[in-house]
């Protein structure tokens, strides 16, 4: 693993992670190459032959390159919404053969990024900006029941040990910087991901997570573009006080207080968006924004 001041300080990992690309693996766990494996052999030779020639670790490891680098092209803006995603260009392009293609592009399509077309093809899936806030707000509601379950379901006051260690970390900086903004974020994920494990339920996890694959809707989305605000060092004041408050609330067992208060923290990201709609260069800060329609941009967004 890269030194942590190491990966602070270049400007290529700063921008990597403000494109959605967080390291904590609870945060990206689809990348992980379990995932792609499947129960029957035979379902991956019925979409390639040449699929029992190779290794299944062979099948799933080029899968999780091709799922990785055309998330990435997706969130670059190179296919434009509505765009087909033709299977045999992709091949020609990653260098990969169709079954992981195929598989990337299922999983892609199960987290938002596509549609799965009345052909069944797949075409690049736009979102108007109504359902970008959305997202953001039902992340903010799923949070805010993991909080409340934190504090309900807490046993011993050790077990938000990393929750504080992680609060700690981030009351240290005192503004984002170019070489501080990486290691903010990777706490920032890490933060919210620890209260959705002391929630201690399967089944809200696997909510957040799917809450969380659409780019401008991951607890960490907003960190750049607000870091380009006027107010940005008032903005990460608010969002240390809420991590606080949040670790206090659950201790103290105040279950309602810990929801209301990680719903008012994802609402905060959800109206810093709401902004960047209306600002050409804020939005280009805005993992995924190319994703999101403008052509009819209401006036009540926020």
């Amino acid at each position: 693993m890269q030194d942590r001041a190491t990966t602070g300080t270049d400007p290529k990992n700063w921008l990597r992670r403000a494109r959605g690309f967080q390291r904590y693996s609870r945060s990206v766990h689809f990348w992980s190459a379990g995932d792609f494996k499947m129960s029957d052999k035979s379902e991956l030779r019925g979409l390639d032959s040449s699929a029992s020639s190779r290794p299944p670790s062979d099948v799933a490891s080029q899968t999780a390159r091709a799922l990785f680098e055309l998330r990435e092209s997706l969130l670059r803006g190179e296919f434009a919404p509505g765009e087909r995603m033709s299977e045999l260009p992709l091949v020609a392009r990653l260098g990969v053969s169709r079954t992981p293609i195929r598989l990337a592009l299922e999983r892609l399509a199960h987290i938002g990024l596509l549609d799965l077309s009345a052909s069944g093809g797949f075409t690049v899936r736009g979102y108007s900006p109504g359902e970008a806030l959305d997202a953001i707000e039902i992340r903010g509601v799923i949070e805010g029941t993991a909080a409340r379950l934190a504090a309900e379901r807490l046993t011993h006051s050790g077990e938000l040990e990393m929750l504080r260690r992680l609060g700690d970390h981030m009351e240290r900086l005192e503004r984002l910087t170019l070489d501080s903004f990486a290691h903010y974020m990777d706490l920032n994920e890490a933060f919210h991901a620890t209260i959705i494990d002391l929630a201690k339920s399967a089944i809200l996890s696997r909510a957040f997570q799917q809450a969380i694959s659409l780019p401008f809707a991951s607890p960490s989305a907003m960190v750049f573009p607000t870091s380009g605000l006027a107010y940005s060092d008032a903005a990460l004041a608010v969002a240390k006080e809420h991590h606080r408050s949040l670790i206090e609330a659950i201790e103290t067992r105040q279950g309602t207080r810990a929801e209301n208060l990680a719903r008012e923290h994802a609402f905060i990201a959800r109206r810093v968006l709401a902004m960047a709609l209306s600002d050409t260069d804020a939005l280009r800060k805005v993992p995924g924004a190319s994703l999101i329609n403008l052509t009819s941009l209401p006036t009540n967004l926020i």
